[in-house]
């Protein structure tokens, strides 16, 4: 079986590498052409030279075709992944440390609130320019399969400008279902479930177990769980409040909705320090800067170590190779997939991109029809809509009004700032972020010229946030080289959330 896929942002270790081992561990996929780009060469390279030993090791005759040049990775490819982060870490520090100098205490700040939208301010220029080369170059009937984020914001300006077939995958699903399992003490194979929502706030509206609806159990199996009841503080509450338990983590959810970050001697009642992901200030960046400094550190360490096993019981739960593995074989796959709405959830907006279940074999992708969500749940999506619908056209047409807009309906920072900080932060944030806004030129220079002119408007200058960490030094990760490899080469950086803070 030959086809051809390409991996943009393969620079990426903790997804590039996985995503390859679950695609090669395919056996019809032995003979398949794969080509990687990014626009780092040095990230490009160690990766590249990671992935090719591990195919070699395997016995695989493939060989990767890097390129920092997309147009010709793109080249006649049936499939495309993505997992772009477009300005890096240094664009990320602004999308979290511009915020907490108004108060806006974000755990991740890649989905919504202050760091999401600009962060698909940044990405959903870049994927417009992908889509373009994509058109261009790549095969007639092209997939491309997104994992970049904000997930719904990009799946949604692809599909609607960049003209290109696109879907959105993420692993929040499956983590949030295997808890549920841990929870009721079962197996996570004999737990049903039906999940509806948008990425990030999907909802588990069916749980069954053998027949048996254990939907209404699930409040009082997390009460009682002795991790979860530590760690999931602010899931539970939103299970208690709206009766569904909802996707992501603790620190992901307390910064979608507005009742649990906005004042900064509650933040810790809420979450929970064993890992980054149950809430801490600025966790997600912490940890992408710790893996990045180990990988290029420890890089020659990592080529001494054994090679990922390409077989079915090493694949992850990541959807993409399931997805290809059913549009080319026709085995049956279900999975929780990022589409075009257009009725999928009969209460939420056509034109939103929503997180629902669908099937694949080899007549496609078919989406199944979930009817209406909970009014509780659909009531905390339709917010989240809003602002998303708002950030994307902000994005496309270079609007800075409609992207003001956006920051003062999302629900946390409209919360915490006033009309007069939401427009001030968002003039420090373009001006900070200028060199990957081209969209944003005329806005760019207003806001340079009113920051020097001023009066400002006051802020908490320094403020750290309520449960900021320090980034660890290469010599204090040495000390636990296996939790420092497994933070730098996992997709899911959050794997390990449960853990009692004195265990790590």
């Amino acid at each position: 079986m030959a086809f051809k896929i390409a991996f943009i942002g393969a620079g990426s270790i903790g997804f590039t590498r996985g995503l390859l081992r679950d695609l090669l561990s395919v056996p019809e996929f032995h003979d398949i052409e794969v080509a990687f780009t990014d626009i780092n060469a040095h990230n490009l390279e160690m990766v590249t030279e990671l992935c090719q030993r591990d195919i070699e090791e395997n016995g695989l005759a493939i060989r990767i075709q890097p390129s920092t040049d997309r147009r010709e990775a793109l080249k006649d490819a049936k499939y495309v992944i993505c997992t772009i982060r477009v300005g890096g870490l240094e664009a990320f520090a602004t999308d979290v440390d511009i915020p907490l100098q108004y108060g806006v205490d974000q755990c991740v700040g890649d989905t919504l609130c202050a760091g999401g939208i600009m962060y698909g301010q940044r990405g959903i220029q870049e994927m417009l320019n992908i889509c373009k080369d994509i058109r261009e170059v790549a095969a007639k009937d092209v997939l491309l399969l997104n994992y970049a984020n904000p997930m719904a914001m990009l799946t949604w300006a692809c599909n609607k400008y960049g003209g290109v077939r696109t879907v959105g995958l993420c692993h929040g699903v499956q983590g949030g279902h295997w808890q549920i399992a841990q929870a009721f003490g079962l197996e996570m194979d004999d737990v049903d479930i039906i999940c509806a929502g948008i990425n990030h706030q999907t909802w588990y509206v069916q749980i069954k177990h053998k027949g048996e609806d254990l939907t209404g159990k699930l409040l009082e199996a997390f009460e009682k769980h002795e991790d979860f009841s530590r760690t999931e503080k602010v899931r539970i509450d939103m299970l208690r409040r709206f009766g569904y338990y909802s996707t992501e983590s603790n620190g992901h959810l307390s910064e979608y909705v507005p009742w649990y970050r906005k004042r900064p001697d509650e933040i810790n009642d809420w979450i929970d320090l064993g890992s980054w992901i149950n809430g801490e200030t600025g966790g997600y960046l912490r940890v992408c800067t710790e893996g990045r400094n180990w990988f290029e550190t420890d890089f020659p360490n990592w080529m001494k170590d054994p090679a990922l096993e390409y077989k079915a019981s090493e694949r992850s739960h990541e959807h993409g190779s399931y997805i290809i593995e059913g549009l080319e074989t026709g085995r049956v796959y279900r999975g929780h997939f990022n589409v075009v709405n257009d009725g999928v959830i009969a209460n939420l907006p056509a034109d939103a991109v929503i997180e629902a279940p669908g099937y694949v074999d080899g007549n496609g992708i078919s989406m199944t029809q979930v009817g209406d969500l909970p009014l509780g749940p659909a009531a905390v999506c339709s917010v989240s809509i809003s602002v998303q619908r708002l950030a994307v056209e902000a994005a496309v047409h270079g609007d800075d009004k409609l992207l003001r807009q956006a920051f003062m309906m999302d629900p946390l920072v409209g919360a915490v700032c006033n009309p007069k900080e939401i427009w001030q932060m968002v003039d420090e944030m373009l001006v900070a972020q200028e060199r990957w806004l081209p969209q944003y030129a005329s806005a760019i220079a207003e806001a340079k010229q009113r920051l020097a002119s001023g009066p400002r408007v006051p802020t908490r200058e320094g403020y750290k946030g309520a449960a900021r960490l320090a980034v660890k030094t290469v010599e204090q990760m040495q000390q636990d080289r296996d939790e420092a490899n497994r933070n730098a080469g996992e997709s899911d950086k959050g794997k390990n959330r449960h853990k009692l803070p004195t265990d790590i």
